[in-house]
């Protein structure tokens, strides 16, 4: 059975786009999972570091400049180890860049990391809806980060008319390369985009400081609004949709890499298990994508007894639910041409081997050699990143 492996996301965006106060509302929201955030200012102050040291215990700086300009990365290698012990109980690692930070270096990092504890958890790249059309005039790379995000959050939204919302968005989703867009208004996103894990048991009878400041801030937004006229509610799930799909018989692997080589623009995230039937009968394969990022970790059935199948759960902005589950539907082992059946459910090893040979591509081997594993990471957001 893997090892749990703690999400790495990248928190990037050009100066004064809203990242500290996207991640400071990620972690008033955390509901009692766990965040480490590693905060890397421009400058010798390390005004980032401070605000967000006033809202977490977890919070290291990295400072003497960008992050991603630094020739010795050891100081963030040793740091993702320390935040990696089990004592910590971390569920998600944040890295906030610099304003000034070059994305596709931060995700080259994050991806050479030959920590098993790790896993890329995507580039977030916030946007200001405000001032993006002048700083994407003075500053051209912009196009270039909007390209390698895996998702990308069009902040400031409550200061846009809706025409220019609209071409906001219209603009900066032909920028980003299929990347799923989300808008929000003071950095307000589901932390559910980022990370799924949750406290195992409910808190029952007693309030935790998450509750509490849940509780405060809902009372001063309802001060604020008394005797002044009411603004549209929003929930923090307006901008992306989420898609479950679940099926008893075994999912064909040529099938499902099919699909999963040609997902859909907007979709962010998949997440869950894949039961390959005949094609791999010892394994079920637990799955995470983000963006075009994509790995496999197959794992013995449980000794429980659990249940073959598939469950799946795809998170995007802008997603057709009915067009993804059709798909998915597309890639179930008895949905194949019959010649292909008899093959694939004949119980014929080799041609089983055969068939798993896309998804094994993305399944990372504790014991693979460093340098093969460097060949083998060449999942299409990395190839774009790095290009």
């Amino acid at each position: 059975m893997r090892g749990q492996q703690i999400p790495v996301v990248i928190l990037a965006g050009f100066l004064g786009a809203g990242k500290t106060t996207l991640l400071n509302h990620l972690l008033h929201s955390s509901r009692g999972s766990r965040i480490a955030v590693l905060v890397n200012d421009f400058g010798s102050i390390e005004i980032d570091a401070m605000t967000v040291a006033g809202q977490v215990g977890s919070a290291v700086s990295l400072g003497n400049g960008c992050l991603c300009c630094a020739v010795d990365i050891e100081e963030l290698d040793e740091q993702l180890a320390l935040l990696t012990r089990p004592a910590h109980r971390v569920d998600l690692i944040v890295i906030e860049a610099s304003g000034l930070a070059e994305p596709a270096e931060l995700v080259r990092m994050v991806l050479a990391s030959e920590n098993p504890g790790l896993v890329y958890g995507g580039l977030v790249e916030v946007v200001d809806g405000v001032e993006f059309r002048a700083t994407r005039q003075r500053h051209p790379e912009i196009e270039r980060h909007l390209g390698v995000a895996d998702l990308v959050v069009l902040n400031k939204t409550d200061r846009l008319t809706p025409a220019d919302r609209a071409g906001l968005l219209a603009e900066i989703t032909a920028s980003a390369r299929g990347a799923a867009v989300v808008p929000a208004s003071h950095g307000r996103i589901d932390p559910d985009l980022l990370f799924d894990r949750r406290p195992a048991r409910e808190r029952v009878g007693q309030l935790s400081f998450d509750d509490l400041r849940a509780e405060r801030t809902e009372g001063e937004e309802a001060a604020a609004g008394a005797g002044s006229p009411k603004r549209p509610h929003s929930h923090l799930h307006d901008g992306y949709d989420s898609v479950s799909f679940a099926c008893a018989e075994p999912l064909d692997p040529v099938r499902l890499m099919s699909f999963l080589d040609r997902r859909p623009e907007g979709l962010y995230r998949i997440k869950g298990y894949v039961d390959f039937g005949p094609a791999d009968p010892l394994n079920r394969y637990a799955v995470h994508a983000v963006g075009r990022f994509l790995r496999f970790y197959p794992e013995p059935w449980p000794p429980s007894g659990g249940v073959p199948g598939t469950q799946l759960v795809l998170i995007g902005a802008g997603i057709d639910a009915e067009g993804l589950r059709a798909a998915l539907d597309g890639c179930r082992a008895d949905s194949v041409a019959p010649a292909d059946a008899t093959a694939l459910l004949g119980g014929a090893d080799a041609d089983g081997q055969r068939r798993m040979w896309g998804v094994l591509r993305y399944v990372q081997e504790p014991s693979t050699p460093p340098e093969a594993e460097q060949e083998q990471e060449t999942d299409e957001r990395r190839d774009a990143a790095l290009s």
